[in-house]
């Protein structure tokens, strides 16, 4: 388009033959678990640390599949959190095999539910008494498991008809998780109705009394979806997935969180079905690898980026010609990021290429009044085509440049 741009290990001997096995036993749908897959190191050894709490979850509006993490441990994005388009999501932490996220995604892919993948690498997992794993299928099943050796505080809790799981290790106190799913159940009761707040259907290990042993467990998702608008009653946003995947993080942290404080998280989204673009199936794909307030750091993240994808869907309404379903989007994009004079910028540039030339000059007199040295650009994208190769027109946009 005119004006347009851009849209921008080491591994255990024991896990490859896991993988290899446990593939097998997939490919050849056998509803037994693996067995016979025993490490050849000791899990203490063949692990990664990642005491951390998490949740994933499914938004059953949309389709949308989520996993969001918090830690402190340096890059928890990595070793955490996976997830794939019309696939499901794994929350592998504690002492981590990150194995159960590409083999629990690989054997949901093949048409397992996230309850049956879970317990068979369980099953082939000598080390699965120091492990906690959560999954969550396309379908909306659900499953978790906290090994009987994971460090206090620790436990999770499933929520079937809610399409989530929160888990977590190492906390301060035993009320995080129950923080967590409690948060997760409010954001959601604003984003529309939600079964899962009344009636029975989710348990889970910690301080609930309706703790039932550990392991893996799941089921079915509460088939009475109703679905919801993008706005409540009062014309407000209602919250996505990624406000309540914050909200579950943001209640961890009011709970005291991880024992040992806080260092990096990670946001992850993908869409409910796959596009056949991957670089498009991550709505959300964000990590703080470092930083005093990760929580408060990726909710920022997440807020940049909604910024941005206000700026691509202006795009794609001026390629349809739709200026005014453009500036909507233009104008959604400088109010979530105001402090970003790039992205005003691009829209003026935009709006000039494509005729609008008058439109555009507001926008580029705030851009130089904030950043001057923007104007600079304009020759250049003369000489790219991305702007008219008419001087006059090039002439009025360098003149909204201040020469006090």
């Amino acid at each position: 388009m005119k004006g347009g741009r851009e849209r921008v290990g080491h591994n255990c001997k024991g896990l490859l033959m896991r993988a290899r096995v446990y593939l097998r036993v997939a490919l050849a749908a056998l509803c037994t678990p693996c067995s016979g897959l025993a490490q050849e190191e000791s899990p203490a050894k063949c692990a990664r640390i990642a005491h951390t709490y998490s949740i994933v979850a499914r938004d059953p509006h949309t389709g949308e599949i989520g996993v969001a993490v918090q830690s402190h441990w340096f890059s928890v994005g990595p070793i955490v959190p996976w997830a794939e388009a019309g696939v499901g999501a794994v929350a592998t932490q504690s002492l981590v095999d990150p194995a159960y996220g590409p083999l629990g995604l690989a054997a949901m892919r093949l048409g397992k539910s996230a309850p049956d993948a879970l317990r068979g690498l369980l099953a082939g997992d000598d080390g699965r008494e120091v492990r906690q794993v959560a999954m969550i299928d396309a379908q909306g099943r659900v499953a978790a498991h906290t090994g009987s050796r994971c460090i206090a505080e620790a436990g999770h809790i499933v929520d079937e008809a809610g399409q989530f799981s929160v888990q977590a290790n190492l906390m301060e106190k035993d009320t995080v998780w129950p923080a967590m799913a409690s948060a997760y159940r409010e954001a959601s009761a604003s984003a529309g109705p939600n079964p899962a707040r009344q009636g029975p259907g989710a348990r889970g290990i910690g301080p609930s009394p309706a703790r039932q042993g550990r392991g893996a467990d799941g089921a079915d998702p509460n088939p009475a979806r109703q679905g919801r608008g993008p706005t409540g009653g009062d014309g407000q946003p209602r919250p996505d997935l990624a406000d309540r995947l914050l909200a579950a993080l943001e209640a961890a942290e009011r709970e005291g969180g991880d024992f040992r404080g806080r260092q990096s998280a990670a946001l992850v989204i993908v869409r409910a079905q796959p596009t056949g673009k991957p670089w498009q199936d991550r709505t959300f794909d964000l990590r703080v690898e470092d930083h005093p307030d990760p929580v408060g750091e990726l909710k920022r993240l997440v807020r940049i980026q909604r910024a941005y994808n206000h700026m691509n869907a202006g795009d794609l309404a001026i390629e349809h010609k739709d200026f005014e379903a453009a500036n909507r989007e233009y104008a959604a994009a400088a109010k979530l990021a105001p402090e970003i004079v790039e992205l005003p910028f691009w829209q003026a540039v935009t709006l000039a290429a494509n005729g609008r030339v008058e439109e555009s000059l507001p926008i580029f007199r705030q851009v130089f009044a904030r950043e001057p040295k923007w104007a600079d650009l304009v020759p250049r994208l003369v000489k790219a085509e991305l702007l008219p190769a008419d001087q006059a027109t090039v002439h009025r946009i360098l003149a909204q440049r201040s020469t006090e």
